[in-house]
């Protein structure tokens, strides 16, 4: 393979687009260009949870059918999901700094993404560690399953729902949006095929 059709090469290239991307993105009245960072946390985490639900759903088919493949993309999605998540978190405080002017670190869903990224980064070392393919794709759809029942119960302070974004009526700010999260879904491919490529 290519050094520049690598799955590397190309997570990274994609990298630049979305951050290209990002800094020429539509401002909002309220936020101004700060909105911009926003965009990105967003469709950043919300590809970490996309990973994980995958890992989770791969995971369950391999468990069933017992077919090897499954397992493996399990446990590669699962590595591309706490990646996402772990670089998500300075994506939010910088959000925070920048559009708050400080640091909330008591935010319930922050405090719980914190926790989550720590103790998915362990499980993910932990499982690398066992090697036993099974345990992680059974391990993958638990930590889903927990992560979504436990934020769904978190207090909202800071991420309001309905989404604003998908509600502003703004479909230049939609469009964005969507586009950030098809860029971020692509690095993230490009990322699981990276880990796959070892046990091709």
């Amino acid at each position: 393979m290519s050094r520049f059709n690598s799955p590397l090469t190309l997570f990274f290239a994609t990298l630049i687009v979305i951050a290209l991307l990002a800094f020429f993105g539509p401002e909002e009245q309220s936020l101004g260009a700060n909105v911009r960072i926003v965009y990105l946390h967003g469709a950043w985490v919300l590809t970490a949870e996309l990973a994980f639900i995958a890992a989770g759903l791969a995971g369950l088919i391999g468990v069933i059918t017992r077919r090897e493949a499954f397992h493996k993309w399990s446990t590669a999605l699962g590595r591309t999901g706490i990646i996402f998540w772990v670089t998500y978190l300075p994506l939010s405080l910088w959000a925070m700094q920048s559009n708050w002017n400080g640091l909330f670190l008591a935010e319930p869903r922050f405090r719980l993404a914190a926790i989550f990224a720590v103790t998915g980064v362990l499980l993910q070392v932990g499982l690398w560690i066992i090697n036993i393919n099974w345990i992680t794709s059974v391990a993958n759809l638990l930590f889903i399953i927990i992560l979504r029942v436990i934020f769904s119960t978190a207090e909202n302070i800071m991420h309001p729902p309905p989404s604003p974004i998908f509600n502003s009526g703004n479909y230049a700010i939609i469009g964005f949006f969507v586009a950030l999260i098809l860029l971020s879904l692509i690095a993230s491919y490009f990322l699981t095929r990276l880990f796959l490529r070892p046990s091709e």
